[in-house]
């Protein structure tokens, strides 16, 4: 082998060598498998892991749109009486909710906020109206934030009334036996009443055996130093779920103040796999004569009718007519057509 040999072949073995260390430094790294989201059965349907942690969250909602009618009802919308005397009105509402869940040593964490988006007209006051519905933490039975209190709960259909102020900023502990259910509550009723430092305090207990269920509740308005009690009984009944309620308050307060006492009924049954009927009927005595006390001598009561109707999955109508008879203002009928999709 020459000199003019060994110099050519070394020069190729460099180059390919530099060759090959270049070819190694532009290879792209292999790409990090993609992660999908898992569904999570632990806390029911709807339910998905979080990416990269054991938190469950489920988000639904839905979009309504409903007309109403009865005496001044466009001025009843947002209790907003610049707005108009129309005996009818319409309005879209969209609603959002997320409840992420997971399991700690100390039971299920719960964190929870929902939001309602209306639309009443293409106004300042009445378009985009943005609204809290509930903003919570729970952990196992003790919950602390703004959501619904027990006085919420009502009977089915649109007839009755039976809770006036039911959402507060609160702090509350549900004991859950099974079939027996007690809870405490107490609420910070500012907005609610025309006192400073209002504080509220509920207790409740629950029984269920079977298709009855009962609960009797009680609210206590620190500043007033007036209370109310609400006793509810529900049970399946042939073809559908009857339903009973009363109401007794000492004196006005933040929990009750329609009247000194109501008792309030109804019963939902279906008619067919689609639609559900649902008759009602309250009574009120002792109606609040807006001078700080009950009138034994005012009274008022309600006939009404709702109507539940399943166009198909996830989109459903809801119709309901009331007749009001009261003795310290005009007969009315009032109601609404709604047409709601769920998510």
């Amino acid at each position: 082998m020459n000199i003019k040999s060994l110099l050519l072949g070394s020069a190729a073995a460099l180059a390919a060598v530099s060759g090959a260390q270049a070819a190694d430094a532009i290879v792209a790294a292999e790409p990090e498998p993609m992660e999908y989201v898992r569904v999570c059965d632990a806390f029911g349907t709807g339910y998905f892991y979080i990416p990269g942690t054991e938190t469950c969250l489920k988000i639904s909602g839905f979009i309504r749109v409903q007309g109403e009618f009865g005496p001044d009802e466009a001025d009843d919308r947002w209790q907003n009486p610049k707005q108009s005397t129309s005996d009818w009105d319409m309005f879209s509402r969209a609603y959002i909710a997320f409840d992420a869940k997971s399991d700690t040593e100390y039971g299920t964490l719960t964190g929870f906020f929902a939001a309602e988006f209306n639309a009443d007209n293409d106004s300042d006051a009445g378009d985009s109206r943005i609204d809290v519905d509930e903003a919570y933490i729970q952990l196992g039975g003790l919950k602390a934030g703004f959501f619904y209190s027990w006085w919420d709960k009502g009977l089915n259909g649109e007839a009755d009334s039976i809770g006036e102020n039911t959402e507060f900023n609160s702090l509350a502990y549900m004991y859950d036996g099974g079939t027996f259910q007690a809870g405490i509550a107490v609420d910070e009723l500012e907005a609610t009443t025309t006192k400073a430092n209002g504080i509220g305090v509920e207790g409740i207990v629950s029984a269920s055996l079977g298709g009855v269920t009962f609960d009797l509740l009680g609210g206590y308005d620190t500043e007033y130093e007036e209370g109310a009690i609400r006793a509810l009984l529900s049970a399946e009944a042939g073809p559908g779920t009857f339903q009973i309620a009363g109401v007794w308050a000492s004196d006005p307060n933040a929990y009750w103040s329609d009247s000194e006492w109501t008792v309030a009924a109804s019963y939902r049954f279906k008619a067919t796999d689609k639609l559900a009927i649902t008759p009602g009927a309250q009574y009120w005595d002792g109606l609040n004569n807006n001078a700080g006390g009950f009138d034994s001598s005012e009274e008022q009561w309600r006939v009404g009718l709702t109507a539940d109707y399943a166009v198909t999955e996830g989109l459903a109508t809801r119709f309901a007519i009331n007749y009001t008879d009261a003795s310290n203002k005009p007969d009315a009928v009032s109601g609404f057509l709604r047409l709601q999709r769920n998510f």
